[in-house]
């Protein structure tokens, strides 16, 4: 862990990275993409030190309140977020200014911070954002080997429906010949329903590789899963999108699925809802003229 001076902290849609790398191991991480173009050590977290007071003049600034978000790149939910706090003092200054909040993350932690959450939702809006992958906790371990693992998150889930606090699942990635099964989506699908999830958002049944996450991904394959490295690159060379064979049959499926449960499914339709300030109205107040 190191730390730096940040000079913006809000990026043009106001999103947020607290943090800058990821100690959480998942195999298919994006976010090691050299694209990216990261200094240092992915495991070396990079803490902005300055944040908070960079959100708070941000959140001064503002003509309109928004959704202010964070997860995309990073989860704020790291393990050192349980000592540093930087997660939970933003949404503080969210709250504080009254403004909506989203966030994006795997881990439990997120649990502490329910009570900020649920306030939040009450003037506004808050959304807590889980990827969920497979149902099966064994393989959740080997492909997610350091996070909440999905029995623990669905429980999360379920906590913050039991809080009123609206939620949205990311079904991704869905690796080819490992968790790409209908079985696997489905029993996704049905506890997403079951944990009152408001919307799951799916792009395709796959998952993308690009320099630096793919040659991270096929070591971990090796080591893991011997020949399903070949295997990929039989199927896929060195293609950047990655569908499963099943592709159309599991995203119909999903969709099916998704509309049977009353579960939001499209990304024009979630995105939108994401990104959407909405102020809460005030209860409605009767005078004495109104009893009957």
């Amino acid at each position: 862990m190191h730390f730096v001076k940040a000079k913006g902290i809000l990026s043009p849609d106001n999103g947020m990275n607290l943090y800058r790398g990821c100690l959480h191991g998942c195999i298919y991480c994006d976010s090691r993409s050299l694209c990216y173009q990261m200094t240092h050590a992915f495991e070396d977290i990079e803490v902005k030190e300055n944040a908070l007071e960079l959100l708070e003049q941000a959140l001064k600034q503002k003509r309109k309140r928004c959704m202010i978000g964070t997860g995309a790149m990073t989860d704020p939910y790291l393990p050192i977020e349980e000592k540093l706090r930087m997660t939970r003092g933003a949404l503080e200054l969210i709250d504080k200014y009254s403004f909506g909040a989203t966030v994006l993350t795997k881990s439990t932690l997120v649990l502490r911070d329910l009570d900020l959450l649920a306030r939040i939702n009450r003037h506004t809006k808050a959304v807590v954002q889980m990827t969920l992958t497979t149902l099966d906790d064994e393989l959740c371990r080997l492909i997610e080997p350091k996070v909440s693992v999905t029995s623990q998150r669905l429980r999360a889930l379920k906590s913050f429906r039991d809080a009123g606090v609206p939620t949205v699942v990311w079904l991704c990635p869905i690796l080819p010949f490992l968790n790409d099964t209908p079985e696997n989506i489905a029993l996704i699908l049905a506890s997403c329903a079951d944990a009152g999830v408001k919307g799951v958002l799916c792009f395709n049944m796959g998952l993308t590789l690009r320099e630096g996450n793919r040659e991270y991904f096929y070591a971990q394959l090796d080591r893991l899963f011997p020949g399903l490295k070949e295997r990929y690159i039989r199927t896929y060379g060195n293609q950047y999108v990655i569908n499963s064979p099943r592709n159309e049959e599991l995203m119909r499926l999903f969709h099916e699925t998704c509309e049977k449960a009353g579960m939001l499914h499209h990304v024009e339709e979630i995105f939108p809802y994401l990104h959407t300030f909405e102020e809460a109205q005030p209860a409605l107040q009767l005078s004495l003229f109104d009893i009957p």
